[in-house]
């Protein structure tokens, strides 16, 4: 993927505080991760939040690995731009599936 392809981001960071990973929870009817009581990133599909690669889950995974900490406008843009590859990831996956079922039926001859 390109980086220009991440520069319109799916997800949005919205609040005020100081940016601290304190509690993570996924909002599913609200589409939204909160990092804290105050702040989230908003416009996450719950299968974008569910992603797993190797067994993680990709969203959840980076900001345990950044509990306690507060996050700079880089880290913030750097997550944003992560839900926006994971969204176009599963995009791809879909058509390559799709794909990859046609072209079985016709190797495969019963």
């Amino acid at each position: 993927m390109q980086s220009s392809e991440l520069d319109s981001p799916v997800a949005k960071f919205q609040g005020t505080g100081d940016k601290r990973v304190d509690k993570i929870k996924y909002d599913k009817k609200g589409k939204c991760i909160y990092i804290n009581k105050e702040q989230y990133f908003e416009g996450v599909e719950n299968n974008i939040w569910e992603y797993r690669i190797g067994g993680y889950q990709v969203l959840s995974k980076w900001l345990k690995d950044r509990k306690g900490k507060i996050l700079s406008l880089d880290d913030v843009k750097h997550y944003c731009k992560i839900v926006t590859a994971i969204k176009q990831t599963i995009g791809i996956q879909k058509s390559i599936d799709k794909i990859y079922k046609e072209s079985e039926k016709k190797i495969i001859e019963f």
